[in-house]
């Protein structure tokens, strides 16, 4: 039986050993055809993981890395902050001024606010998150624009 022919003049020894080359490597794909007849033995291709990225480092950490004569300043809101008391982001999310797009923002500058109103929202995870105030005084600055991600702990508004 191998030595009858099967395909494209060749018997199935004659595959056998076009498989095989492929099989070991020498060749990745084979493609014969004759008429509307075609034969194609190919290798599988695993397709190999991508490498893990490495940790991403600060600003501060790469000119330390790069050894720059003058280290680059980290950005921190703490020191640019005016006083009073600062509300923090308690989840990250994206922060919301208001109820509704349509709605009247919970507190603008100059506004008095007690203990315990609502002064923002914080949607995270599609969950809407009412933040009340911790403080009673007055609205002094909105530091984050409506509809703009906030971090875990990031100074989101100054109460005096």
């Amino acid at each position: 039986m191998s030595d009858k022919v099967i395909a494209c003049g060749l018997t199935l020894n004659d595959i056998n050993a076009l498989a095989d080359k492929v099989n070991n490597g020498s060749l990745s794909k084979i493609k014969i055809a004759k008429g509307d007849f075609q034969l194609v033995i190919e290798r599988e291709t695993q397709v190999a993981p991508m490498p893990a990225m490495p940790p991403v480092m600060n600003m501060v950490s790469q000119a330390a890395a790069a050894g720059t004569a003058e280290p680059v300043a980290e950005a921190s809101n703490e020191t640019a902050l005016p006083s009073g008391n600062v509300v923090k982001a308690p989840i990250v999310g994206t922060f919301y001024a208001a109820p509704a797009p349509d709605k009247a923002p919970f507190v603008t500058v100059g506004q008095q606010v007690k203990k315990g109103d609502v002064i923002m929202i914080i949607e995270s995870m599609k969950l809407m998150n009412e933040v009340t105030s911790e403080f009673d005084g007055t609205v002094k600055e909105i530091l984050v624009e409506n509809g703009n991600p906030v971090e875990f702990d990031q100074p989101v508004m100054i109460i005096e």
